[in-house]
C-alpha cells in the first residue's frame, strides 16, 4: 500500500531536477535577498543582547545561541547561493535549493522558540505561518519536506495554542496548516503540468541556424510583423541563453554608430512584435524579459547549433560551413 502511495505521489507531483533549473535559479536568487535579511536580524539581535545582557552571558545563552544560529546559517545561505550559481545541470535543483530548506526549518523553528522560550505565543503562532506563507508565494520545493516540517511546528505548538487560545484558536491554526499543504501540492501538480506543456513545446518548436535562419513551430514558419524582428531572435538563440542589454542588441541590428534614441524606439516595437507572435501561437517561457536585457530559454526549443556544440553526429553531418547566413 506504501508503494503505491509513493508511485501515485510521484506520478502526480513529483518533477524530474532536470526540469527544474529555471526553477532553482529563481530559489537562488530569492534566497540572495532572504538571506541578508536574516543576517542583519540574527547579528542586530546579539548586539542589542551583549549590550544588554554583557554582565550576565550565562544567564542568556538560549537566546544567543538562538539568534547566534541566525547570523551563522544566513552567512552560511548567502556564500552558498553565490557559490552555486553554475552548478551543474543534473545537481543544480538540489544544490540551489538546500538553503531554502535549511531557512524554513530555521522558521518553524523560530515560531516554536518564540511560542515557548520568549512566552509570546502570538509571535510565535505568526512566525510559524509566516514562514509557511512566504515559501509557498516564493520558493520551489517539494511537497513532502514541506508536509513534514507543518506537522513539526503544529503539533509542537499544540498544546501551548490550546491553552492560550482554546478550541477555536487550535481549530485556525489546523484549518492553516491543511490549507498550507493543499496549495504546496497544488503548486507542484502546477508546475508538473507546465513543464510537460512546454516539453510538448519544444517538441513542435525549431530554430534552424545553418544556412537561413529559420523559425519554425508545427511545421510552419514563424512570421513576424517587422522583419528585424526575425534577426533579433536568430541573436539572442546564438547567445544560447546569455542575456543581452539593449545597447549590445541595437549595435548587433543597426551597426556600431546606432546611437540615435529612435533606435530604443526602434528596438521596442521589436520586442512588441516579438511578444505578440509568440502570444498569438502560445509559445511560453521562451522569450524572457528582464530589466534592459532580453535572453531565450534554450531548453525549450529544439536548434541544430545546441546539437553542433554538444557534438551531436547528425548535426556536425548537416553543417556545411554557413552560419545564419541571412
Amino acid at each position: 500500500m506504501l508503494k503505491n502511495l509513493v508511485k501515485k505521489y510521484r506520478q502526480r507531483y513529483s518533477t524530474d531536477p532536470l526540469d527544474l533549473q529555471d526553477a532553482a535559479e529563481l530559489n537562488r536568487k530569492h534566497l540572495l535577498v532572504v538571506s541578508p535579511l536574516l543576517f542583519l536580524f540574527g547579528i542586530g539581535d546579539l548586539i542589542a543582547l551583549f549590550i544588554r545582557f554583557h554582565n550576565d552571558i550565562r544567564g542568556h545563552l538560549v537566546s544567543f545561541a538562538y539568534f547566534g544560529t541566525f547570523t551563522i546559517v544566513s552567512s552560511y545561505m548567502f556564500i552558498h547561493s553565490c557559490l552555486v550559481k553554475e552548478a551543474p545541470p543534473e545537481k543544480a535543483y538540489l544544490y540551489k535549493t538546500i538553503p531554502f530548506y535549511m531557512v524554513f526549518f530555521m522558521g518553524i523553528c523560530a515560531g516554536i522558540y518564540n511560542f515557548y522560550m520568549l512566552k509570546q505565543p502570538f509571535n510565535g503562532v505568526l512566525t510559524y505561518c509566516l514562514t509557511l506563507s512566504l515559501s509557498i508565494c516564493a520558493f520551489s520545493f517539494s511537497g513532502i519536506p514541506f508536509i513534514i516540517g507543518i506537522i513539526i511546528g503544529a503539533s509542537a505548538m499544540t498544546p501551548g495554542i490550546y491553552a492560550n487560545f482554546g478550541v477555536s484558536g487550535l481549530a485556525d491554526v489546523i484549518l492553516f496548516g491543511v490549507l498550507m499543504s493543499w496549495l504546496s501540492l497544488y503548486k507542484s501538480r502546477t508546475e508538473k503540468k507546465y513543464i510537460g506543456m512546454l516539453k510538448r513545446q519544444k517538441s513542435i518548436f525549431e530554430a534552424k541556424t545553418f544556412g537561413n535562419f529559420t523559425l519554425m513551430f508545427d511545421n510552419k514558419v514563424v512570421k513576424f510583423s517587422r522583419s528585424k524582428s526575425n534577426e533579433l531572435i536568430g541573436y539572442l538563440i546564438y547567445k544560447n541563453g546569455s542575456s543581452v542589454n539593449s545597447k549590445e542588441l541595437i549595435a548587433a541590428l543597426w551597426g556600431e554608430n546606432a546611437e540615435s534614441p529612435s533606435y530604443g524606439s526602434n528596438l521596442r516595437n521589436l520586442i512588441a512584435d516579438i511578444k505578440h507572435t509568440f502570444a498569438d501561437l502560445e509559445i511560453n517561457s521562451f522569450f524572457i524579459t528582464e530589466y534592459n536585457s532580453f535572453r531565450i530559454n534554450p531548453d525549450f526549443i529544439k536548434c541544430d547549433f545546441y546539437d553542433f556544440l554538444v557534438g551531436d553526429k547528425k548535426a556536425m553531418k548537416k553543417f556545411a560551413g554557413e552560419f545564419m547566413s541571412q
